[in-house]
């Protein structure tokens, strides 16, 4: 690597990176890609440090930069955790109802002097065949992945990443009221965890693994479907990769959610079993 390149990634690495307060510049125990124009990177952040970062001990170094994901940024961590979907918007959004900074109370006209110019506001994926190929070699070798709620949406644009995960987004309904369930009380994700409702984005997924990796799922009890997928879909799942783990689970749009009491368990859980802190 030359000496502009090196240069020019410390300093991109720099301005994406950030540490729980009170951290040294010691490299963290786990690498976490978070935030996009649908979940603000601060709740991310806020929730994870103290589920993750408080209860397990494990640190964090967090980062909304996508272009950070790289082989040479994971090398010496052990745990990569993704929370974002796959999309960026480098020229825009098509309009501000979706942007996190949108103030709707009102719905005040937007009066621009001079005007602002128009784009064309298209989303791009921004995974490269490099950066799934990174999350495979990383987990393939021993690290691990911790992947949750709109991931998915990432499994549409990669085939290694989506190897790895183990599923690609198909969508989902407003939010609503659902539960969780779990479904394999064995698994040790799941162990000590009861069944819960949240209120939260419910999303529906095509799962490609052994439905036996499988211990969580969502169902609507009221009945309220999703297109042609019904009112259930798969919440959570773990197996072995490699010399790694992965662990997926779906609830996750709101600081609410995250927080909830079993929740927590299972984010504790994960980690742990992911990290081979339990069998």
């Amino acid at each position: 690597m030359t000496t502009t390149r090196r240069t020019a990634i410390a300093a991109l690495w720099g301005a994406a990176l950030s540490r729980s307060p009170g951290r040294s510049a010691q490299k963290a125990a786990a690498f976490g890609l978070i935030g996009d124009r649908y979940h603000n990177s601060d709740y991310v952040r806020t929730a994870l440090n103290r589920t993750i970062a408080g209860d397990v001990g494990v640190s964090i170094d967090f980062c909304d930069e996508t272009r950070m994901l790289t082989e040479e940024t994971l090398s010496g961590y052990r745990l990569l955790i993704i929370l974002r979907d796959g999309m960026i918007w480098p020229d825009g959004y098509p309009d501000e109802n979706t942007n996190a900074a949108w103030v709707a109370t009102g719905k005040p006209k937007l009066v621009f002097d001079p005007p602002t110019p128009p784009t064309e506001a298209k989303p791009q994926f921004w995974m490269k065949p490099e950066q799934g190929k990174a999350v495979r070699r990383f987990v393939e070798e021993g690290g691990a992945g911790l992947f949750l709620h709109n991931v998915t949406h990432v499994g549409l644009t990669d085939p290694d990443f989506r190897h790895v995960l183990g599923a690609a987004y198909t969508g989902h309904p407003p939010i609503r009221t659902f539960k969780v369930r779990v479904t394999n009380p064995d698994h040790p994700i799941a162990k000590g965890v009861r069944d819960f409702i949240v209120t939260d984005e419910q999303h529906y997924m095509d799962y490609d693994k052994d439905r036996k990796h499988i211990f969580l799922e969502t169902v609507n009890e009221e009945g309220l479907t999703y297109r042609d997928y019904g009112a259930t879909a798969p919440g959570g799942w773990a197996y072995d990769y490699g010399k790694g783990r992965v662990c997926y689970m779906s609830p996750g749009h709101l600081l609410t959610v995250l927080w909830n009491p079993e929740y927590i368990k299972l984010q504790r859980n994960a980690v742990r079993w992911l990290l081979r802190q339990s069998s």
